[in-house]
Formats: structure tokens, C-alpha cells, sequence
């Protein structure tokens, strides 16, 4: 039985009308004229009917066959050329981007709901268009008028792609260790050689070009991060008149042989004096790539909620279809051979835990893609104070989102596997493939461990010394005041109030720790980052039971059962899951003895 996906409008429509009030949002956006309610909900069923009947059958049929390799040439699996023709000719790409370069002018979160559904749907073949987004945000806000007008017309309309090529086989996220070179010449151009590995989308048959994002250093570069550019490599060069021109030397050695997402193409490239054009400020490459790897972790974190979706989606009904026994409690179905495994209490834990973990994480998402929309904003505007004002305050998510929703994401692929049983680990019922692309998510954009580090270590300690935990605990607890005496609320927010307080007593408590021991940073920054998640989702949790109350009181757009069905599964996520911060709380503030071992005691095998 193959997999299957429906997009879950109603519970989308539920947080963009309902919870976050979309419509209002976009009235305050220049590029929200576009977006008013009828258009959106069009497009939403676009994508919907989209993502279902042409990405979702080409799932499990482009891992089986997955990409091809021969001389540096790549070909994607069967159909997706031509799903990709159709993305084009749909007009998806432009969403977010500015009508002179053709786009659609609209917010951003309307291009964000369009990849939770493509993702879920496929996400090995959301990724070649996706990698493009972070290339054009990058060459928006940083490239001349001149490099706007070159690549960003073909860009926007789908017929070109783009990458970020930043890793290399020396270094990942130690950037400071790039080696790959950029050799000024007379025209103006740079000669761009080194190799880079995990480019995601670099090579594939979809568009005519590809236009590389590269990071390298130029001759008289200071050592370290602050000797990084910024470069455009076209895998074919680009004519005066905007014509595919002659191939530029950046060719394809190889792609990776993956445990997942194998239809996606993960290329080694080898540059060999490509022709390369600067993008940016000389030496301040990295503060530009951050354009892109902010909307890469906001992008990564959506991944980790595809992979919950799906898994859910397809755990449920085998679960109400699959008999195995009788309840502890009595038979349930009495006209059955046994009762249906949904009857058992463990089977209904585990597809509550997708159920919360899947829409907490959109709530999560679609709270911060409002301030995505004004980050993005700023930028195409070129309004430098409005863009880093609102990549400020989103800063303090992506690590969150990137972090706790991709672990996440791999424990509702367990669950899902362990729902199917047997047939879980049988590659015809695909659940072991939600399992396995699952995976890379929290290694994608930096591992958890690095997101838990730029969390604790950068963005509450060194940048803002508590301050930006302290505002968002205090704006979580002003709102938890104004249902305190809500007899259906108090049991949320006098927990959520409880959470916060101790979040940042713990914070403080490391903060002073650390004068002395700065080990227990890295030691505690993974309960940290967890701890902060489990928080947040709580926070989601209480809000859409707050709606759902009112709704019932008030009225709304949905059927009773589904507003009972938040309240319900709120309840499950404060009862079963929110509890685990406390284990998390306690083991970061253990002292950080990790260090204290010797290297050779590590292991005795001699």
C-alpha cells in the first residue's frame, strides 16, 4: 500500500485566519496587497491538488530509482522533469519576489505554505526548487542592479536554479577553513577554483542553468571568517542579451550515495578557474551568506514538520485499519476478528504525540514566517534597518525551530515505524523512507548541536546576556495573565507561567556557572535548546486551545469536533510531553564533567 498526502487545509486555514490572523498581517505588508483572502485560498488549493496528484506518486518512486551519474552529467528519477515543467508553467516560483523580476509580489509565508506542502508531498523534489529561494534572496539583497537584472528574471521564473556551495571536504561549518580560491582579472570577473561538497541540487537535467552561490577567498584575504567573498558562478555563462552563453568550468564529480532523499542530487562540484563575479562587500562574504542560511534554517525546520505530517497522515489510518486483539478495557469492535490497534492506548499515544508534535510545529512556523514576511520585506526594499530589525527577532527561532523540530520529526518517523510494525520496516509501505529522509534534517544548516551552541551560547548569552529570553518569557506570561482566571484555560497557563520562570532561572544559573566553568555552555546547550522547544510548543499549544474555546463560545469557520479535537490534543501535549523539559532541566545544570575524562580512557581495547 503506497503512501499517500492530503494537505491539511483546514488545520492551515485554522492558524492563517484564526490563530494568526493572516489577513490583518498582511494589510501592514506592501507586497500584501496581493494577498487577499480569495487569492490565497485559490492558491492554496492550487498547491494542495499540486502537491497530492503529482509530487506525493513521484515520493517513493524517485527513491527507489533515485538520481543518475554518468561524466559529470545528472539525470533526475522518472517524472520529475516533468512535475518540475509544471511547477514552472504554475507560476510557483515567483511568489515572494518583486514584479519587475516577475514575480507575484506576495509574502513570503504564502511561498512558506506552498514548501510545507510540496515537502511533505516530496521533499527530495522540493528541494531543487527550494535551494533557489536562499540564491535570490541573496543576490536581492546584496547584487548589483546589474546582477539583479542578469539572473533574477530566469531565476523567478523557474527556468534557472540556484545553490549555496559553502561546505568543503576540510570543512563544514568551520567556514573559517575555506580554502577554495577567487583570482581577480582584469575585466573584473574573478577565477573561481576549489571543491565543494553536499551541494544539494548542483548538478540535475530540470533547468537550463544553474547559478552558484560560492563562497571563496581572495588573494590578500585575512585568515579566519573575516577573509570569506561572496561569488555568482553560472554553470553556463550568461550573454549580454540574458542568453545561455558558453559553459563556464564548474563541472560535477560525483554525487553522494545517500541513506535518503535520493532523489535528490547531492553533488561534489570542482571548480577550475570558473568565471565568478562578486556578490557583496570584498572579505564580508559570511554576513551575507547569513541571508541565506537564516531562510535555510527557517526552510529545515519545515522539513522536520513534512516529515511529522506525513508520518501521521499515513500512521492513522493504518492504525484504524490494522486489528490486532482485544483492549485492556473490552472489546471495541465486537463484529470484527479483533479490535482495530487505534483501540489500544500505547498505539493512540504514539499517533497523539504526531498529532501535537506536527501541529504545535506549524503553529511554531507559521508564527515566525509573520516575521519572515517583514524580514524579507526590508529587504526588497532595501530598507537595511527593517530587514536586521525583524532577522533579529526571527533570529532567536531558527535555531529552535531548525533544532527541536528536525529531532522531533525523526521521533514521529519512529513512531509511525512502530505503528506499522513489521510492515514498518518493509520499503513497499514506505514508512521507512519518511525514517530515513527524516534523518538529514538535523544535519542540515548545522547539527542540533550547533543550533543548541548559536542558541545558549550566541543569541541569549554572549549577544544579548538574557535580555531576548527575558522579553519572550515576559510576553508569553502577560498573555498567560489574561486567562489566569479562565476556568477552561487555568490548567495551560498556570503551567506555561511555571515553565517560564524556570526557564529563566535556569538561564541566569548559567549564565553565572559559566564565569567559572566555560565548558558547561556546550554541556548544557542541547537540554537547552530542547528545554526552550518543549516550551515553546506549550506556548503554541495554549494559544490555538484558547482560539478553540472561543470559537466554540463564539462561533467560527470549523465544526465543533475539530475545535474539541485542539482542546484535546492541547491537553495531551501539557499531560504527556511538556513534562519532558523537566528531565531537560535538570540534566543541564549537571555539572559539565564531560571534559573531565582523559582522551585515551575513552575506550579500552588493548
Amino acid at each position: 500500500m503506497p503512501l499517500s498526502y492530503k494537505a491539511p487545509l483546514r488545520d492551515i486555514r485554522f492558524l492563517t485566519n484564526e490563530v494568526f490572523n493572516y489577513p490583518e498581517h498582511y494589510k501592514t505588508l506592501k507586497s500584501g496587497e496581493n494577498a487577499d483572502p480569495e487569492t490565497v485560498d485559490m492558491m492554496l488549493d492550487s498547491f494542495a491538488d499540486y502537491c497530492s496528484n503529482v509530487l506525493m506518486p513521484l515520493y517513493q518512486s524517485g527513491d527507489a530509482e533515485g538520481c543518475h551519474f554518468d561524466k559529470g552529467v545528472v539525470t533526475t528519477p522518472k517524472g520529475f522533469k516533468e512535475a518540475y515543467d509544471m511547477f514552472v508553467e504554475a507560476g510557483y516560483q515567483a511568489i515572494p519576489f518583486p514584479e519587475e523580476f516577475g514575480g507575484l509580489n506576495m509574502p513570503m509565508s504564502v511561498n512558506l505554505i506552498k514548501s510545507e506542502m510540496m515537502g511533505t508531498a516530496n521533499w527530495a523534489f522540493a528541494m531543487y526548487p527550494g535551494l533557489s529561494v536562499g540564491c535570490m534572496n541573496t543576490i536581492m539583497q546584496y547584487g548589483t542592479a546589474e546582477q539583479k537584472a542578469t539572473y533574477m528574471p530566469a531565476l523567478v521564473e523557474g527556468r534557472w536554479s540556484g545553490t549555496m556551495c559553502l561546505t568543503e571536504p576540510q570543512c563544514g561549518t568551520d567556514l573559517g577553513q575555506v580554502k577554495t580560491k577567487a583570482i581577480p582579472q582584469e575585466d573584473g570577473t574573478y577565477k573561481i577554483s576549489g571543491t565543494k561538497i553536499f551541494i544539494s541540487a548542483g548538478e540535475h537535467d530540470l533547468t537550463e542553468n544553474i547559478v552558484h552561490i560560492v563562497l571563496a577567498r581572495l588573494p590578500d584575504a585575512p585568515e579566519g571568517t573575516k577573509g570569506i567573498s561572496l561569488f555568482i558562478v553560472p554553470k553556463f555563462l550568461v550573454t549580454e542579451n540574458g542568453d545561455i552563453g558558453e559553459r563556464n568550468p564548474v563541472n560535477c564529480g560525483s554525487i553522494e550515495h545517500k541513506m535518503g532523499i535520493k532523489a535528490s542530487a547531492t553533488a561534489v562540484l570542482n571548480f577550475d578557474n570558473a568565471t565568478g563575479y562578486l556578490i557583496g562587500e570584498p572579505n564580508k562574504g559570511l554576513k551575507a551568506m547569513f541571508t541565506f542560511m537564516n531562510t535555510a534554517r527557517l526552510g529545515t525546520g519545515m522539513e522536520g514538520l513534512a516529515h511529522m505530517e506525513l508520518a501521521f497522515q499515513n500512521s492513522l489510518p493504518y492504525a484504524k485499519e490494522r486489528r490486532s486483539m482485544r483492549t485492556l478495557s473490552g472489546t471495541k469492535e465486537p463484529n470484527q476478528v479483533a479490535d482495530a490497534i487505534i483501540h489500544h492506548a500505547d498505539v493512540a499515544r504514539m499517533l497523539l504525540t504526531q498529532k501535537a508534535f506536527s501541529e504545535g510545529a506549524r503553529s511554531m512556523i507559521y508564527h515566525a514566517s509573520r516575521y519572515a514576511d517583514k524580514m524579507f520585506e526590508g529587504a526588497m526594499l532595501g530598507d537595511d534597518a527593517e530587514f536586521h530589525k525583524w532577522d533579529d527577532k526571527l533570529g532567536f527561532y531558527t535555531p529552535i525551530l531548525k533544532g527541536f523540530l528536525t529531532e522531533l520529526s525523526i521521533e514521529c518517523a519512529k513512531h509511525g515505524m512502530q505503528i506499522y510494525g513489521g510492515h514498518g520496516y518493509i520499503k513497499e509501505w514506505g514508512m521507512e523512507q519518511i525514517a530515513r529522509d527524516a534523518r538529514i534534517s538535523t544535519l542540515y544548516e548545522g547539527t542540533t548541536g550547533v543550533q543548541a551552541l548559536d542558541l545558549l551560547g550566541r543569541k541569549v548569552l554572549i549577544q544579548s546576556k538574557g535580555k531576548v529570553l527575558l522579553d519572550y518569557t515576559a510576553n508569553i506570561m502577560k498573555w498567560c495573565s489574561e486567562y489566569a482566571l479562565d476556568k477552561g484555560m487555568r490548567k495551560f497557563v498556570w503551567e506555561l507561567t511555571k515553565y517560564c520562570a524556570e526557564w529563566n532561572t535556569l538561564t541566569t544559573r548559567i549564565m553565572l556557572t559559566a564565569r567559572k566553568d566555560r565548558e558547561i555552555v556546550s554541556a548544557a546547550s542541547d537540554d537547552y535548546l530542547m528545554y526552550s522547544g518543549y516550551v515553546i510548543m506549550g506556548y503554541h499549544w495554549a494559544r490555538m486551545a484558547a482560539v478553540a474555546y472561543d470559537k466554540l463560545k463564539n462561533g467560527g469557520s470549523e465544526t465543533k469536533e475539530f475545535y474539541e479535537a485542539k482542546i484535546k490534543t492541547a491537553e495531551f501535549y501539557f499531560e504527556k510531553l511538556l513534562p519532558r523539559a523537566s528531565g531537560h532541566s535538570e540534566s543541564m545544570l549537571a555539572p559539565s564533567e564531560l571534559m573531565a575524562m582523559d582522551l585515551d580512557s575513552f575506550n579500552f581495547l588493548d
